[in-house]
């Protein structure tokens, strides 16, 4: 049996003061924290699927090559109908705080927020909502504060 993967590219957007901008992810009574970012479609490459993606949802134009900073992939993602789960490509983009408009009704997409996180908010969150990957303050802050990105983790449900 093949297993279908749907394969994602992400932005991991940081200011020097390492807040982060997060896209929120409403799926029926769920949501997630997650970083900004999507499918890519046939014939694009995981940077050019990253460059349409942030235009589209926070308005942010790329003008060079972010180093791509994780490779996560899901087994029994169930966020991906159709698929057995997902592949996330990250990338990490430095950037000075702007306020995020996307070119596309974000609704489709089941974002219902955006909003910047300083790392210790992230850290420090009891609420509700999820984030994604579960263990995000703990990839975020060895690679903000330490610079050091995760090994390629396969993770499995």
């Amino acid at each position: 049996m093949r297993v279908r993967l749907r394969h994602s590219a992400r932005a991991i957007i940081a200011t020097d003061d390492h807040r982060v901008l997060l896209v929120r992810h409403t799926m029926d009574d769920t949501a997630v924290w997650a970083t900004p970012g999507g499918g890519i479609e046939p014939g694009e490459t995981p940077l050019e699927a990253l460059r349409r993606e942030l235009v589209e949802e926070v308005g942010l134009t790329l003008t060079s090559t972010p180093p791509h900073v994780w490779h996560r992939e899901y087994l029994g993602a169930p966020w991906a109908p159709g698929y057995d789960g997902v592949i996330n490509d990250y990338f990490l983009v430095r950037t000075s705080e702007f306020t995020p408009h996307g070119t596309l009704p974000l609704a489709a997409e089941n974002i219902t927020d955006t909003r910047w996180w300083p790392l210790a908010d992230i850290a420090s969150y009891t609420g509700p909502d999820l984030f994604g990957p579960r263990n995000l303050a703990t990839l975020l802050t060895a690679l903000l504060t330490e610079g050091v990105p995760p090994a390629p983790i396969t993770l499995t449900r």
